[in-house]
C-alpha cells in the first residue's frame, strides 16, 4: 500500500498536459472484443484500470501490447467466456465486458464488478436492455451467467441515463439482428468517443450526442487504429487544485466544452479561466462560495468533480452547498477534509461547506478515486505535513500524477 507525502501552502504554477480518458479508453478496451481484429489505441493513460482491462482480454485470449501512450490489442484468436473473478474485483468497468462477450460468443460468465465503493450501483439497468436484446441470464452464488442464442433488434427505454448501461447495451448491439434503439441514453462526451471509436470500426450508429440512439445490428466490423479523446475529469480536478492553492495552470490538450458545468462553477467563485479550442488557462487569486452545486448527468456538474472542488470550496469565502443526485456514497471524503480542519456538515446526500482561512497538515487515508484526489488538493492548499495512504485509488485514474504536481511547484512524494 502506497502513501503520499505532501507539504502544503504553494500556490501551484505550469503546465499540465491532459491524459487520455480513462471513462472511454475502458468502454473502447471492451468493445475490441466484440468484433475482432486487429487494434491500435493512442492516447492511452498509464493507469492500473488500463493495465486491469488488458489484463482481462488476455485472459480472454487476445493479445496485448503497450508502448507508453499506444496500446496494439488482437482480438481475433479470443475463445474464452470467462473472466477471472480476481480481475472483475479490479475495477467497475470490468462489466463492460458482458455486452462484448455476448456480442462475440452469446455467452458470457463472470461475477460483480469492484472498483470505488460509491454506494449502490446495481447493473439491472444493464440486464434490462439485454433481455430485451433475447439474451437469458442466471445468478449462482455471485456469478452471472448469460446467454444467448440470437440477438435481436429492439427498443430500450433506460428509467435513468446509465452511462455503463448505455455503453453496454451499444457493444451488445453490434451483434443484434435488426436495430436497438436505445431511449434516456447518457449524453456524456465518452459516449460520443466510444461510438466514433465503434463507427471507425465499421457500425452504424446515429445520435451522437442525444438521448435516442440507434444502432444497426450485424455489421461487419474490422480493426482500426484510433485516439482516445482528452480527460475531462483530470482536467476538472487540476482546475480545482489551482481554485484550492490560488494557483495558476495551463491545461493542454484538453477540450473545454466537455467542462462547461465545472468552469462556470469556479468562475462564479472568483477563477478566471481562459477557453481555447485544445487548452485552458486557470488562475485564481481569491475564492468565494459557491451554492447550489447540484451534481446531475451531463450537461450538468459531474460527479467525478463533486469532491475535488468540494475540497477547493473548503476554503472559499462564505458557505457553499452540494447536493449529490448520481451517487449516495460520494462522501465518503468529507471525515478526511474535517481532519483537515474544514468546516463541513455531511449527509449522504448534501454537504454544507463553511469556508475557513487555512487547512492544516493531517493523516488520511484515501476512500475512492476522486475523493482521494480531494484529499491531495487539499494537502496541497494545507499549512504543514500530510499524509495520504492508499494511494492506489489515485493510480487507478491519474496517470502521473506525483510528476505533474511536482512540476508544478508541489512537495509531495510517494511513500
Amino acid at each position: 500500500m502506497g502513501a503520499y507525502q505532501i507539504i502544503g501552502g504553494r500556490p501551484l504554477e505550469g503546465a499540465v498536459h491532459i491524459h487520455g480518458a480513462k471513462n472511454s479508453v475502458l468502454p473502447i478496451l471492451a468493445a475490441t472484443l466484440a468484433g475482432g481484429g486487429q487494434y491500435t489505441i493512442y492516447n492511452c493513460p498509464e493507469i492500473s484500470d488500463v493495465d486491469t482491462a488488458l489484463d482481462i482480454l488476455h485472459a480472454l485470449g487476445c493479445k496485448t501490447e503497450r508502448s507508453g501512450a499506444r496500446v496494439c490489442v488482437d482480438t481475433s484468436a479470443a475463445e474464452n467466456r470467462e473472466i477471472p473473478e480476481a480481475l472483475m474485483k479490479k475495477m467497475r468497468a470490468a462489466i463492460l465486458f458482458l455486452g462484448a462477450l455476448l456480442a462475440r460468443f452469446g455467452e458470457a460468465n463472470l461475477t460483480a464488478p469492484g472498483g470505488c465503493v460509491l454506494g449502490e450501483r446495481p447493473i439491472d439497468l444493464h440486464l434490462l436492455g439485454l433481455r430485451l436484446m433475447g439474451a437469458e441470464y442466471e445468478y449462482d452464488c455471485e456469478t452471472l451467467r448469460c446467454r444467448a442464442k440470437a440477438l435481436r433488434g429492439c427498443t430500450v427505454a433506460l428509467p435513468f441515463p446509465s452511462v455503463g448501461a448505455t455503453e453496454n447495451l451499444m457493444i451488445a448491439a453490434l451483434a443484434c439482428k435488426g436495430e436497438v434503439t436505445i431511449c434516456n441514453a447518457a449524453r456524456e462526451p465518452e459516449i460520443g468517443d466510444l461510438i466514433a471509436f465503434l463507427r471507425a470500426c465499421g457500425a452504424k450508429i446515429d445520435g451522437t450526442g442525444t438521448s435516442v440512439l440507434h444502432i444497426a445490428g450485424a455489421a461487419a466490423l474490422h480493426g482500426t487504429e484510433y485516439a482516445v479523446m482528452p480527460d475531462r475529469m483530470e482536467a476538472a480536478t487540476y482546475l480545482a487544485a489551482a481554485a484550492a492553492t490560488r494557483g495558476r495552470l495551463v491545461l493542454q490538450y484538453a477540450t473545454p466544452a466537455h467542462l462547461q458545468a465545472v468552469i462556470s462553477t469556479l468562475e462564479r467563485g472568483g477563477c478566471e479561466i481562459v477557453q481555447r479550442p485544445n487548452e485552458m488557462i486557470a488562475r485564481c487569486d481569491r475564492l468565494r462560495a459557491v451554492s447550489p452545486i447540484v451534481t446531475a448527468p451531463y450537461d450538468g456538474f459531474p460527479t467525478d468533480a463533486q469532491a475535488p472542488v468540494m475540497a477547493a470550496m473548503a476554503t472559499a469565502e462564505g458557505v457553499s452547498v452540494f447536493e449529490e443526485t448520481v451517487f449516495s456514497g460520494r462522501m465518503r471524503h468529507v471525515p478526511a477534509l474535517r481532519s483537515m480542519g474544514a468546516r463541513i456538515y455531511a449527509t449522504d446526500r448534501h454537504a454544507v461547506v463553511t469556508g475557513v482561512k487555512r487547512l492544516h497538515g493531517a493523516c488520511v487515508e484515501a476512500t475512492d478515486l476522486r475523493g482521494g484526489a480531494a484529499m491531495v488538493i487539499a494537502a496541497l492548499s494545507a499549512e504543514g505535513e500530510s499524509r495520504i495512504t492508499k494511494t492506489e485509488h489515485m493510480e487507478r485514474g491519474y496517470a502521473s500524477f506525483v510528476q505533474t504536481l511536482r512540476s508544478c511547484g508541489a512537495q509531495i512524494e510517494c511513500i
